[in-house]
Protein backbone atom coordinates (compact mmCIF):
# COMPACT_ATOMS: atom_id res chain seq x y z
CA UNK A 1 0.00 0.00 0.00
CA UNK A 2 1.61 3.58 -0.91
CA UNK A 3 1.79 5.98 1.68
CA UNK A 4 -0.11 9.48 1.45
CA UNK A 5 0.08 11.96 4.10
CA UNK A 6 -1.35 14.73 2.33
CA UNK A 7 -4.75 15.03 0.62
CA UNK A 8 -7.32 17.79 -0.77
CA UNK A 9 -10.91 16.64 -0.29
CA UNK A 10 -14.30 18.58 -1.59
CA UNK A 11 -17.27 18.03 0.29
CA UNK A 12 -21.03 19.10 0.72
CA UNK A 13 -23.20 18.41 3.17
CA UNK A 14 -27.50 17.47 1.72
CA UNK A 15 -30.11 20.43 0.78
CA UNK A 16 -32.75 20.22 3.06
CA UNK A 17 -36.24 19.60 1.05
CA UNK A 18 -38.76 22.11 0.37
CA UNK A 19 -42.30 22.25 2.73
CA UNK A 20 -45.35 20.75 0.68
CA UNK A 21 -48.28 22.78 -0.08
CA UNK A 22 -51.29 20.56 0.03
CA UNK A 23 -54.99 20.49 1.23
CA UNK A 24 -57.06 17.83 2.22
CA UNK A 25 -59.65 16.54 -0.28
CA UNK A 26 -61.53 13.58 0.80
CA UNK A 27 -65.23 12.41 0.01
CA UNK A 28 -67.58 13.12 2.58
CA UNK A 29 -65.56 15.00 4.22
CA UNK A 30 -67.09 18.19 5.01
CA UNK A 31 -64.30 20.74 6.09
CA UNK A 32 -60.63 20.05 4.26
CA UNK A 33 -57.75 22.46 5.00
CA UNK A 34 -53.86 22.32 5.35
CA UNK A 35 -51.97 19.20 5.26
CA UNK A 36 -48.56 19.87 3.59
CA UNK A 37 -45.65 17.77 5.61
CA UNK A 38 -41.95 19.18 6.37
CA UNK A 39 -39.13 18.71 4.23
CA UNK A 40 -36.75 15.92 5.23
CA UNK A 41 -33.01 17.62 6.39
CA UNK A 42 -29.93 17.12 4.40
CA UNK A 43 -27.09 14.58 5.19
CA UNK A 44 -24.06 15.54 7.23
CA UNK A 45 -20.85 15.61 6.05
CA UNK A 46 -18.56 13.53 9.04
CA UNK A 47 -14.96 12.29 9.52
CA UNK A 48 -14.16 9.83 11.34
CA UNK A 49 -10.53 8.46 12.85
CA UNK A 50 -10.65 4.66 12.43
CA UNK A 51 -8.41 1.73 13.69
CA UNK A 52 -6.36 -0.14 10.65
CA UNK A 53 -5.43 2.73 8.41
CA UNK A 54 -2.02 4.68 8.28
CA UNK A 55 -2.03 6.23 4.76
CA UNK A 56 -4.44 8.62 3.29
CA UNK A 57 -4.34 6.81 -0.16
CA UNK A 58 -8.06 6.30 -0.48
CA UNK A 59 -8.46 9.82 -0.91
CA UNK A 60 -6.09 10.05 -4.07
CA UNK A 61 -8.74 8.50 -5.77
CA UNK A 62 -11.59 9.62 -4.46
CA UNK A 63 -12.01 13.46 -4.04
CA UNK A 64 -15.94 14.56 -4.02
CA UNK A 65 -17.90 13.36 -0.91
CA UNK A 66 -21.61 14.19 -1.37
CA UNK A 67 -24.11 13.87 1.10
CA UNK A 68 -28.01 13.17 0.49
CA UNK A 69 -30.07 15.84 0.08
CA UNK A 70 -33.78 15.49 1.96
CA UNK A 71 -36.80 15.00 0.20
CA UNK A 72 -39.54 16.97 -0.30
CA UNK A 73 -42.66 17.25 1.85
CA UNK A 74 -45.94 15.97 1.26
CA UNK A 75 -49.60 16.01 1.10
CA UNK A 76 -51.35 14.06 4.18
CA UNK A 77 -48.86 15.72 6.50
CA UNK A 78 -45.78 13.33 5.28
CA UNK A 79 -42.52 14.23 6.27
CA UNK A 80 -40.00 13.85 3.69
CA UNK A 81 -36.78 11.70 4.13
CA UNK A 82 -34.04 12.84 5.76
CA UNK A 83 -30.88 12.89 3.04
CA UNK A 84 -27.91 9.63 4.84
CA UNK A 85 -25.02 11.06 5.92
CA UNK A 86 -21.62 10.36 4.86
CA UNK A 87 -18.27 9.60 6.54
CA UNK A 88 -14.71 10.33 5.82
CA UNK A 89 -12.83 7.47 7.63
CA UNK A 90 -9.37 8.68 8.06
CA UNK A 91 -6.07 7.27 10.25
CA UNK A 92 -6.00 7.93 13.62
CA UNK A 93 -3.56 11.45 13.74
CA UNK A 94 -5.33 13.13 10.50
CA UNK A 95 -5.35 16.75 10.95
CA UNK A 96 -8.23 18.64 9.13
CA UNK A 97 -7.06 21.82 7.83
CA UNK A 98 -9.36 24.82 6.04
CA UNK A 99 -9.03 25.54 2.19
CA UNK A 100 -5.77 27.91 3.15
CA UNK A 101 -3.88 24.72 4.01
CA UNK A 102 -2.69 25.94 7.43
CA UNK A 103 -6.22 26.97 9.80
CA UNK A 104 -6.25 23.50 11.68
CA UNK A 105 -10.37 22.90 12.30
CA UNK A 106 -9.91 19.52 13.52
CA UNK A 107 -7.13 16.93 15.39
CA UNK A 108 -8.16 13.53 15.28
CA UNK A 109 -5.96 11.72 17.49
CA UNK A 110 -8.05 8.86 19.46
CA UNK A 111 -10.15 5.86 18.04
CA UNK A 112 -13.87 6.90 17.45
CA UNK A 113 -12.91 10.59 17.49
CA UNK A 114 -15.79 12.58 15.27
CA UNK A 115 -16.00 16.09 14.08
CA UNK A 116 -18.94 17.84 11.83
CA UNK A 117 -17.07 19.16 8.19
CA UNK A 118 -20.63 20.31 6.74
CA UNK A 119 -24.16 20.31 8.38
CA UNK A 120 -27.08 19.23 6.16
CA UNK A 121 -29.74 21.79 5.94
CA UNK A 122 -33.50 21.62 7.33
CA UNK A 123 -36.41 20.86 5.98
CA UNK A 124 -38.48 23.47 5.25
CA UNK A 125 -42.09 24.01 6.85
CA UNK A 126 -45.27 22.84 4.59
CA UNK A 127 -48.51 24.92 4.45
CA UNK A 128 -49.82 22.80 7.54
CA UNK A 129 -47.54 24.44 9.66
CA UNK A 130 -48.52 27.89 9.13
CA UNK A 131 -52.28 26.54 10.29
CA UNK A 132 -54.42 29.27 12.36
CA UNK A 133 -57.52 30.39 13.68
CA UNK A 134 -56.97 33.20 11.13
CA UNK A 135 -55.07 32.16 8.25
CA UNK A 136 -57.09 28.67 8.00
CA UNK A 137 -56.00 28.04 4.53
CA UNK A 138 -52.23 29.22 4.03
CA UNK A 139 -50.65 28.21 0.06
CA UNK A 140 -47.39 29.03 0.98
CA UNK A 141 -44.20 27.04 2.44
CA UNK A 142 -40.56 27.35 3.11
CA UNK A 143 -38.21 26.02 0.69
CA UNK A 144 -35.37 23.76 2.80
CA UNK A 145 -31.89 25.27 3.69
CA UNK A 146 -29.18 24.92 0.87
CA UNK A 147 -25.68 22.64 0.92
CA UNK A 148 -22.78 24.05 2.19
CA UNK A 149 -20.08 22.99 0.01
CA UNK A 150 -16.45 23.34 1.43
CA UNK A 151 -12.56 22.55 0.09
CA UNK A 152 -10.26 21.07 2.68
CA UNK A 153 -6.87 19.77 3.27
CA UNK A 154 -6.38 16.23 4.83
CA UNK A 155 -2.95 16.03 6.47
CA UNK A 156 -1.69 12.66 8.38
CA UNK A 157 0.61 12.86 11.46
CA UNK A 158 1.60 9.44 12.71
CA UNK A 159 1.25 8.56 16.17
CA UNK A 160 4.34 7.37 17.38
CA UNK A 161 5.96 7.71 20.76
CA UNK A 162 9.58 7.47 19.51
CA UNK A 163 11.16 9.47 16.11
CA UNK A 164 14.29 8.68 14.50
CA UNK A 165 16.63 11.30 13.20
CA UNK A 166 19.71 11.37 11.51
CA UNK A 167 21.37 11.99 8.02
CA UNK A 168 20.35 9.35 5.20
CA UNK A 169 22.67 5.84 6.24
CA UNK A 170 22.82 6.47 9.74
CA UNK A 171 21.07 3.44 10.30
CA UNK A 172 17.91 4.09 11.16
CA UNK A 173 16.33 1.54 9.29
CA UNK A 174 18.79 -1.04 10.52
CA UNK A 175 17.84 -0.19 14.16
CA UNK A 176 13.80 -0.08 13.28
CA UNK A 177 14.42 -3.60 11.82
CA UNK A 178 16.54 -4.89 14.52
CA UNK A 179 14.71 -4.12 17.27
CA UNK A 180 10.58 -4.89 15.54
CA UNK A 181 8.80 -6.66 12.94
CA UNK A 182 9.03 -3.80 10.59
CA UNK A 183 10.78 -4.48 7.29
CA UNK A 184 12.10 -0.97 5.77
CA UNK A 185 14.31 -1.20 2.89
CA UNK A 186 17.82 -1.19 3.71
CA UNK A 187 20.72 -0.60 1.43
CA UNK A 188 24.02 1.21 1.21
CA UNK A 189 23.16 4.17 -1.00
CA UNK A 190 20.93 7.23 0.66
CA UNK A 191 17.78 7.82 0.69
CA UNK A 192 16.66 4.40 0.81
CA UNK A 193 13.56 5.70 2.85
CA UNK A 194 10.96 7.61 1.18
CA UNK A 195 8.35 7.53 3.41
CA UNK A 196 7.56 6.58 7.23
CA UNK A 197 7.62 3.40 8.72
CA UNK A 198 5.89 2.27 11.83
CA UNK A 199 7.39 -0.51 14.22
CA UNK A 200 6.45 -1.66 17.80
CA UNK A 201 8.89 -2.28 19.68
CA UNK A 202 9.65 -4.51 22.76
CA UNK A 203 11.63 -3.50 26.31
CA UNK A 204 11.15 -5.12 29.60
CA UNK A 205 7.57 -6.18 28.70
CA UNK A 206 6.95 -3.17 27.43
CA UNK A 207 5.80 -1.85 24.04
CA UNK A 208 6.12 1.74 22.31
CA UNK A 209 6.04 2.45 18.80
CA UNK A 210 9.13 3.98 16.85
CA UNK A 211 8.91 5.91 13.28
CA UNK A 212 11.33 5.90 10.99
CA UNK A 213 11.61 9.25 8.61
CA UNK A 214 13.41 10.09 5.59
CA UNK A 215 17.01 11.10 6.24
CA UNK A 216 17.30 14.83 6.45
CA UNK A 217 20.63 17.05 4.90
CA UNK A 218 21.76 20.35 5.38
CA UNK A 219 19.02 22.53 3.68
CA UNK A 220 15.75 20.33 4.01
CA UNK A 221 13.95 23.11 5.66
CA UNK A 222 14.86 24.94 2.30
CA UNK A 223 13.47 21.57 0.13
CA UNK A 224 16.82 20.35 -0.29
CA UNK A 225 16.48 16.32 -0.66
CA UNK A 226 13.45 15.09 0.43
CA UNK A 227 13.29 18.38 2.75
CA UNK A 228 11.52 18.43 5.71
CA UNK A 229 7.68 17.18 4.76
CA UNK A 230 8.04 14.30 6.78
CA UNK A 231 8.77 16.16 10.02
CA UNK A 232 5.47 16.37 10.81
CA UNK A 233 5.12 12.80 11.66
CA UNK A 234 7.38 12.75 14.90
CA UNK A 235 6.09 16.13 15.88
CA UNK A 236 3.84 13.77 18.43
CA UNK A 237 6.49 11.78 19.71
CA UNK A 238 7.33 11.74 23.22
CA UNK A 239 11.39 11.37 22.89
CA UNK A 240 13.40 11.21 19.32
CA UNK A 241 16.11 9.03 19.30
CA UNK A 242 18.85 11.41 16.90
CA UNK A 243 21.61 8.35 15.58
CA UNK A 244 24.93 9.33 14.60
CA UNK A 245 27.16 7.18 12.05
CA UNK A 246 30.18 6.49 13.90
CA UNK A 247 32.34 5.72 10.65
CA UNK A 248 31.45 9.45 9.61
CA UNK A 249 34.74 11.65 9.59
CA UNK A 250 33.00 14.66 11.24
CA UNK A 251 30.09 13.05 13.65
CA UNK A 252 30.20 16.65 15.60
CA UNK A 253 29.09 18.44 12.09
CA UNK A 254 26.81 15.61 11.45
CA UNK A 255 25.25 15.86 14.87
CA UNK A 256 25.14 19.78 14.18
CA UNK A 257 23.51 19.35 11.10
CA UNK A 258 19.93 17.81 12.11
CA UNK A 259 19.67 20.35 15.22
CA UNK A 260 20.37 22.98 12.82
CA UNK A 261 17.18 21.53 10.40
CA UNK A 262 15.43 20.96 13.65
CA UNK A 263 15.27 24.87 14.56
CA UNK A 264 14.51 25.82 11.33
CA UNK A 265 11.35 23.68 11.44
CA UNK A 266 10.04 25.09 14.69
CA UNK A 267 6.91 23.41 15.86
CA UNK A 268 9.01 22.56 19.30
CA UNK A 269 10.85 19.48 18.03
CA UNK A 270 14.03 21.20 18.75
CA UNK A 271 12.93 21.37 22.44
CA UNK A 272 12.03 17.55 22.53
CA UNK A 273 13.22 15.51 24.61
CA UNK A 274 16.27 13.63 22.46
CA UNK A 275 18.66 10.99 23.27
CA UNK A 276 21.90 11.16 21.12
CA UNK A 277 23.68 7.64 20.42
CA UNK A 278 26.76 6.88 18.08
CA UNK A 279 25.83 4.34 15.54
CA UNK A 280 28.02 1.65 13.56
CA UNK A 281 30.04 0.96 16.15
CA UNK A 282 30.67 -2.90 15.31
CA UNK A 283 33.00 -1.40 12.34
CA UNK A 284 34.88 0.63 15.19
CA UNK A 285 38.03 -0.30 16.96
CA UNK A 286 37.97 0.64 20.66
CA UNK A 287 40.39 3.87 19.87
CA UNK A 288 38.54 5.17 17.29
CA UNK A 289 35.44 4.43 19.32
CA UNK A 290 36.55 6.56 22.24
CA UNK A 291 37.57 9.48 20.17
CA UNK A 292 34.10 9.23 18.17
CA UNK A 293 32.27 9.08 21.10
CA UNK A 294 34.51 12.24 22.71
CA UNK A 295 33.81 14.42 19.44
CA UNK A 296 30.15 13.47 19.28
CA UNK A 297 29.95 14.32 23.13
CA UNK A 298 31.23 17.53 23.19
CA UNK A 299 29.25 18.91 20.37
CA UNK A 300 26.00 17.36 22.41
CA UNK A 301 27.09 18.83 25.14
CA UNK A 302 26.37 15.59 27.61
CA UNK A 303 26.52 11.62 27.45
CA UNK A 304 26.22 9.56 24.45
CA UNK A 305 25.34 5.98 23.87
CA UNK A 306 26.87 3.32 22.13
CA UNK A 307 25.26 1.35 19.87
CA UNK A 308 24.92 -1.03 17.11
CA UNK A 309 21.80 -2.29 14.86
CA UNK A 310 24.02 -4.89 13.21
CA UNK A 311 25.26 -6.54 15.84
CA UNK A 312 22.60 -5.65 18.53
CA UNK A 313 25.71 -4.08 20.62
CA UNK A 314 24.13 -1.37 22.93
CA UNK A 315 20.48 -1.73 21.72
CA UNK A 316 18.91 -2.72 24.97
CA UNK A 317 20.45 0.24 27.18
CA UNK A 318 18.88 2.38 24.06
CA UNK A 319 15.45 0.87 24.00
CA UNK A 320 15.46 1.25 28.04
CA UNK A 321 16.84 4.89 27.72
CA UNK A 322 13.60 5.67 25.34
CA UNK A 323 11.22 4.01 27.67
CA UNK A 324 12.03 5.91 30.93
CA UNK A 325 11.46 8.94 28.94
CA UNK A 326 7.38 7.74 27.89
CA UNK A 327 4.65 8.25 29.93
CA UNK A 328 3.29 4.99 31.50
CA UNK A 329 0.07 5.72 29.62
CA UNK A 330 1.35 5.74 26.62
CA UNK A 331 2.97 2.24 27.12
CA UNK A 332 1.64 -0.77 26.29
CA UNK A 333 2.73 -3.48 28.74
CA UNK A 334 2.68 -7.04 28.17
CA UNK A 335 0.64 -9.86 29.92
CA UNK A 336 2.96 -12.79 30.93
CA UNK A 337 1.07 -15.32 28.41
CA UNK A 338 1.74 -12.61 25.94
CA UNK A 339 5.49 -12.13 26.80
CA UNK A 340 6.03 -16.34 26.65
CA UNK A 341 3.99 -16.47 23.37
CA UNK A 342 6.96 -13.89 22.20
CA UNK A 343 9.74 -16.35 23.46
CA UNK A 344 8.50 -19.21 22.01
CA UNK A 345 8.18 -17.67 18.42
CA UNK A 346 11.79 -16.78 18.95
CA UNK A 347 11.20 -12.94 18.18
CA UNK A 348 13.42 -10.39 19.76
CA UNK A 349 12.96 -8.61 23.03
CA UNK A 350 15.94 -7.31 25.19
Amino acid sequence: MKFLDLAKVYIRSGAGGNGAVSFRREKFVEYGGPDGGDGGRGGDVIAEAVDGLNTLIDFRYQQHFFAKNGQGGMGRQRTGKDGDDIILRVPVGTEILDEDEETVLADLTEVGDRVLLAKGGNGGFGNLHFSSSTNRAPRHANPGQPAIERTLWLRLKLIADVGLLGLPNAGKSTFLAATSNARPKIADYPFTTLHPNLGVVGVDNAEFVVADIPGLIEGAHEGRGIGDLFLGHIERCAVLLHLVDGTADEVAEDYQTIITELEAYGEGLADKPRITALNKIDSLDDELREMQREALEEAVGGPVMMMSGVSGEGLTDVLRALKAEIDDNRLRYKKAEEAEDDEEDGSWHP
